[in-house]
């Protein structure tokens, strides 16, 4: 284990780029407070460990720019990780909070989800414009298309993802630059791998009324009836036109995730349940139980970036217990900020 600051490391002045002395200045200031904490895990993969004063912490790796643990001050990890999941380029990571890009799904001719989650990312030295994170411990990362993704998809972007741990909140601030000559169109996920301790007590608030293409249903269009989203089976839908803020409530935990985004108008709801669980070859028969997705999403209208523009989005997810609530959960006055 090692610590490393981006002032051990400084740029390649390139033409066209910030004078590299006041690069580095930036550098320094964004992470004195807050030195990287770089290790290697089992598989050889460089992780970097975030930590905050009250004692929660969060795991990325530079495979893929995922997040694969989020720990609360406790201890306890919020986000699911497959007990099957392959660890080893080029496969996927189930778990965690992969970035899907430039493709959701198999809305395209890439491979399911594109190709940025099996990717080895940088650390990003030059992340402005982006301000720096006051009291939070932040990792810039980046990811440059290369000649072997232009073959598939001969477009020239910059992806770039800022994650901050604060007490409480995990935040992930994804860019995504326009760097060729020509326009281009992309769809975009956060997949978030939520820990639960049992799917069947689970409810989602927020996307009650609202449109959503089911994807068991060749993405037929239907409109949400019931009051709360709960589990009983299979779901993988595409909720659109989603609120800036949804509530997954954990009955049996007393603990609700509040997941907060802007710039990625659609929410993706998924679990796999028993039969299609026993279908992934990396993913545990039982692991569907304790687990569910909900991302933050571009899906239904693509993202479409002129030359040299910039697209941003933003997701915010904290947590807050029942006793938050006087004792109770009340699902509405957490969505609403009551309480």
């Amino acid at each position: 284990m090692f610590t490393w600051t981006f002032h051990e490391r400084r740029l390649d002045w390139r033409k066209g780029k910030v004078n590299p002395f006041v690069s580095s200045i930036r550098a320094e200031l964004r992470t004195k407070a807050m030195p990287l904490n770089i290790i290697h895990d089992k598989d050889g993969l460089p992780k970097i460990i975030l930590t905050e004063p009250t004692g929660s912490s969060a795991e990325v790796l530079l495979y893929g720019g995922q997040v694969v643990s989020w720990k609360n001050e406790r201890r306890e990890e919020l986000l699911y990780m497959s007990s099957k999941a392959f660890w080893k380029p080029p496969k996927a990571i189930r778990g965690g909070i992969p970035v899907c890009f430039p493709q959701f799904g198999n809305l395209g001719s890439l491979e399911q989800h594109g190709f940025a989650r099996n990717r080895m990312w940088s650390l990003d030295n030059d992340p402005s414009p982006l301000p720096h994170a006051n009291n939070q411990s932040s990792v810039d990362l980046v990811l440059k298309s290369t000649d072997e993704d232009l073959k598939t998809w001969p477009r020239g972007f910059e992806l770039r993802l800022r994650i901050s741990l604060s007490a409480g909140k995990l935040t992930l601030i994804p860019r995504v630059r326009n760097v060729d000559s020509k326009a281009f169109s992309f769809t975009f996920a956060l997949r978030n791998y939520l820990s639960v301790s049992d799917i069947s007590e689970v409810r989602v608030e927020g996307l009650e009324t609202l449109d959503y293409l089911d994807n068991l249903m060749r993405k037929e269009r239907f409109t949400e009836q019931a009051d709360a989203i709960t589990f009983d089976g299979e779901m993988d839908r595409v909720y659109l036109s989603t609120p800036t803020k949804i509530a997954i409530i954990d009955h049996e935990k007393k603990r609700t995730f509040e997941l907060w985004k802007d710039g990625m108008p659609d929410s993706v709801v998924w679990n796999p349940w028993e039969k299609k669980a026993k279908a992934l070859p990396d993913m545990g028969d039982e692991d569907y139980k304790s687990m569910l997705c909900v991302d933050s999403a571009a899906i239904e209208t693509p993202i479409l970036l002129k030359p040299f523009e910039e697209w941003k989005g933003r997701q915010e997810l904290s947590t807050v217990s029942s006793s938050y609530c006087s004792g109770q959960l009340d699902p509405r006055k957490v969505l609403h900020g009551f309480c």
